[in-house]
């Protein structure tokens, strides 16, 4: 679904400045220094006020919130660039800001071209609640997809370099133990507010047995089977990180996915 004349001229300008915003933290060299964290600051800034007039419904015909595949994995991308951006003061995150930022063009390109649908009024009151929980959900295990992403990389790199310390990691000096506890840190918070996120999808409306339910579901089993696994075996390194690789995936089905298939597949909206 295109963007109607009236929602383009509100949301245009800033999803086009933020287009511009990332593609140039993208194609920056990283001697460029300041100036590349610069233009990420302000690319996240004006993806913050894209994503405002978008998932507001400005310039529709009536009133209400638009929502979506494209609006929730925008939200997704625009706070896992939160978690780099306040890391990154920090931490040496090195080896990640172009992939992030050429995740954040997509996802903005993807949020102009596919705003959802307008939605008059929520089914119930808690409904903000789970959609907050939701998106934030997405965000954590984003982040911890990132986190986990690295220490793949730290991983090979010490494999093909065993002289390298075992303490430090990613050719940055991040060591390599601090990126394991962040990284099971986020898919702990993302776990708890996945759980959140179902209970309060319940209150909304009872369950579905639909792709949205089942891959929840399967996602939440798949957290909780990975986070057993390690407080129990100790589970680390590539068996850990495939874990929250095929639990995110799965997650991501489970809405965007979905919600794809049904707004660009099929071009009709879903069931519930």
């Amino acid at each position: 679904m295109i963007l109607s004349t009236e929602a383009m001229r509100l949301a245009l300008w800033p999803g086009l400045l933020a287009l511009l915003a990332y593609a140039l933290a993208a194609l920056l060299p990283q001697r460029a220094g300041a100036a590349v964290r610069a233009s990420l600051v302000v690319a996240w800034c004006v993806h913050a006020l894209s994503i405002a007039v978008d998932v507001s419904g400005a310039g529709s015909a009536g009133g209400g919130t638009r929502f979506g595949f494209a609006p929730a994995l925008s939200m997704t991308l625009w706070l896992v660039i939160a978690v780099y951006l306040i890391e990154s003061r920090w931490l040496p995150l090195t080896g990640v800001r172009r992939s992030l930022a050429a995740l954040g063009l997509i996802a903005v390109a993807l949020a102009l071209l596919f705003p959802g649908e307008i939605r008059p009024q929520m089914v119930s009151p808690w409904e903000p609640l789970h959609v907050v929980t939701a998106i934030a959900a997405y965000g954590l295990f984003g982040a911890a997809v990132l986190h986990a992403a690295m220490l793949d990389r730290a991983d090979r790199q010490m494999r093909d370099l065993p002289q390298r310390s075992m303490a430090m990691a990613a050719g940055g000096g991040l060591p390599l133990l601090r990126l394991e506890r962040l990284t099971f840190r986020f898919v702990a918070a993302g776990f708890v507010l996945l759980s959140a996120t179902l209970l309060v999808g319940w209150s909304v409306a009872p369950w579905h047995w639909n792709h949205k339910t089942v891959f929840s579901l399967l996602a939440w089993v798949v957290f909780a089977t990975l986070l057993a696994g390690r407080r129990a075996f100790g589970w680390r390194g590539p068996r850990a990180t495939r874990w929250l690789y095929a639990g995110t995936g799965l997650l991501l089905l489970a809405y965007i996915g979905s919600r794809f298939v049904f707004e660009v597949v099929l071009h009709r909206p879903p069931s519930v």
